[in-house]
């Protein structure tokens, strides 16, 4: 789809798309460093910061530098983002472990000293579990990474009623005291917690473009609707195909997003067109996760003949 035509499409149906930041604009499409973006917005313009850095292992789109390197521009675009964002307003950053000879070091154990320099306040660190990704031979699997939730005042902006989660008893109720026979929880639902299962970016998922390391569109959801309220700007700075500006725009947002790879800039070009039609592929938020049947419990025949228990 030629950039003309993806213009034309999302114009058509109203999103108002940019390549410079313009706070008239319903979407913001940077091509180029994220520091080039950021320095196009107004301090205290923005709700929300989400992003999911480079881990600077070498991935397609980085070129992996010495760590202090690394952590020193992760530092400009932290004091950057916190410029940038609403004294209501929060930072969440997603990360996952820097790996150098077979050993891992935790992002968020590094980058969190950085963060509480410039101010920040650490509500959440919220542990992103899923089920599939590279298996390891001399260390268990990884299946989680975390994202940091910070906020840069006391009074922020924490909408727990649009992200509650189903009840596990959803009818249960008090049986004795003052409330006997009423609902012991919310009929809204429960605080879904600090560990977050949803499925990741893989082959057969429906979100799936080329980048090696998407973000769902899920993930951001949950903290869009629950940390922003409607019209409200969402910056992602490491934008990768535009997981983020759709979750935002998706719930009536705007958003802006930087990457220096063209290509993943023209897919978030083509999502966005796509999302205008309704036509984008996304995975609703709340679906179960794919369970497969089960299968016999029953050891095979055989298996156990002349073993002694010995317990």
């Amino acid at each position: 789809m030629e950039f003309v035509e993806i213009q034309s499409l999302i114009q058509e149906n109203a999103i108002k798309l940019r390549e410079e930041f313009d706070p008239f604009s319903d979407a913001v499409l940077y091509t180029g460093d994220t520091l080039g973006l950021l320095a196009q917005i107004p301090d205290e313009t923005v709700q929300l910061v989400v992003t999911s850095p480079p881990y600077n292992i070498g991935k397609e789109y980085e070129r992996r530098i010495p760590l202090d390197e690394y952590l020193a521009h992760q530092e400009k675009v932290i004091g950057e983002a916190a410029r940038i964002t609403k004294a209501s307003g929060s930072i969440c950053w997603q990360v996952g472990n820097y790996i150098e000879n077979g050993e891992i070091t935790p992002l968020d154990i590094l980058l969190y000293p950085i963060f509480h320099k410039t101010g920040l306040k650490l509500r959440n660190r919220i542990v992103w579990h899923f089920g599939h990704g590279l298996h390891a031979r001399k260390r268990f699997s990884g299946r989680y990474e975390v994202i940091l939730w910070f906020t840069k005042s006391d009074d922020y902006v924490f909408n727990l009623d649009a992200v509650r989660v189903p009840q596990k008893y959803p009818g249960k109720k008090h049986f004795k005291g003052p409330r006997k026979g009423q609902l012991s929880g919310n009929p809204l639902g429960k605080n879904p917690s600090d560990v977050w299962d949803i499925p990741n970016v893989k082959a057969n998922h429906p979100e799936k473009t080329i980048h090696p390391a998407q973000f769902p569109v899920e993930l951001v959801e949950r903290l869009v609707l629950a940390l922003t309220d409607p019209g409200d700007w969402v910056v992602d700075p490491f934008m990768g195909v535009g997981s983020t500006l759709i979750a935002a725009l998706l719930h009536g947002r705007k958003a802006a997003g930087a990457d220096i790879v063209e290509e993943y800039v023209r897919i978030a070009r083509e999502r966005i067109a796509l999302l205008a039609r309704g036509e984008l592929k996304l995975r609703p938020m709340g679906k179960p996760i794919y369970q497969p049947p089960e299968r016999s419990k029953e050891p095979p025949a055989g298996l156990f003949d002349g073993v002694e228990n010995v317990g």
